[in-house]
C-alpha cells in the first residue's frame, strides 16, 4: 500500500477511508500499518504524520487488539518526531472514552514506550507518574571495587530507594556508552515498576552483562556512566571503565 501512498496518494486516502471501517480486522489493520511513518523492513512514505490521524482517531477504539497494537506502534513512531502530538491525542482519546479503559491504558504504555525511556514528562504524567516523587535514594554501588570491566563481565549495582509517602514508581538505569569517537551515548534500561507504602524501601539490584560481541553494537575502552532513572529524573550516578 505504501507505494500507492507515494504515487497515488489523494485516491488511496480515500480507499483508506473506506476501509478503515471494513469487516475484517486484516483490512482495518492495514489502514493503520500501511501508513506509519517509520514502518520497520519497509519503505519510507511522503504521507504527513498528521494525515493519518484522523484514521487513528478511528481506530483507536476499535476491538481487535491486533488494530490497537498497530494504532499504538504508529503512535510510538510519531513521538519520535512530535510527542506533544501523541500525547495531546492520547489525551483527547481519554476524554473520548469510547474504547474501553483497560485498552485504552494498554495503548498509552505501549505508544509511550519510546518516551518514557527518554523520561519525557508529560508523558509520565499521562501514565499517571509524578514527575518530582518524595523519595530518598541511597548511594549508586558497583559491586566490583576496581570498577574496572572487559566485554563480558557483568556490570551489578544496586541502590537504596525510599519512600517518604506512598508512591508509584517507574525505575530505569542508564549507561552512557562511549563511542568508537571517544563521545558518549546514553542508552536507558528498564528495571521495574513499583509501588512503594510511605516508610517502604526498596533496594534495587541489577546484572547487566557487558556483550562484547553484539550484531548492532560495540563496546569501546574508556569511562562510562551509569545512573538510576526514576520518573524520568537522574537520582544517582557513578563512573565504571570498559577496558
Amino acid at each position: 500500500i505504501r507505494y500507492f501512498i507515494n504515487t497515488l496518494q489523494e485516491q488511496t486516502l480515500e480507499k483508506l477511508s473506506v476501509w478503515v471501517t471494513h469487516d475484517n480486522y486484516h483490512v482495518r489493520r492495514l489502514v493503520s500499518e500501511g501508513t506509519r511513518p517509520m514502518l520497520p523492513w519497509s519503505s519510507r512514505i511522503t504521507l504527513e504524520r498528521r494525515t493519518a490521524l484522523g484514521f487513528l482517531d478511528e481506530l483507536h477504539a476499535d476491538k481487535t487488539r491486533y488494530v490497537t497494537r498497530s494504532v499504538a506502534n504508529h503512535l510510538n513512531d510519531i513521538s519520535k518526531k512530535e510527542p506533544m502530538l501523541v500525547i495531546q491525542t492520547l489525551q483527547k482519546w481519554h476524554k473520548l472514552k469510547k474504547q474501553n479503559k483497560q485498552e485504552l491504558d494498554w495503548m498509552t504504555k505501549h505508544a509511550l514506550r519510546t518516551l518514557v525511556k527518554k523520561g519525557n514528562k508529560e508523558a509520565l504524567m499521562l501514565l499517571g507518574f509524578n514527575e518530582k516523587p518524595n523519595i530518598t535514594v541511597g548511594e549508586l554501588k558497583i559491586q566490583n571495587e576496581s570498577k574496572s570491566f572487559a566485554g563480558g563481565d557483568v556490570l551489578a549495582f544496586s541502590c537504596e530507594i525510599g519512600a517518604k509517602e506512598d508512591v508509584d514508581l517507574l525505575i530505569d538505569y542508564v549507561i552512557h556508552f562511549v563511542k568508537a569517537k571517544g563521545e558518549t551515548k546514553p542508552k536507558v534500561f528498564k528495571i521495574k515498576k513499583v509501588f512503594l507504602k510511605k516508610g517502604e524501601v526498596l533496594t534495587v539490584r541489577k546484572n547487566h552483562r557487558l556483550i562484547a560481541d553484539a550484531t548492532t553494537f560495540s563496546l569501546h575502552a574508556g569511562i562510562h556512566m551509569l545512573e538510576i532513572q526514576i520518573n524520568g529524573e537522574i537520582y544517582a550516578s557513578a563512573e565504571f571503565v570498559i577496558r
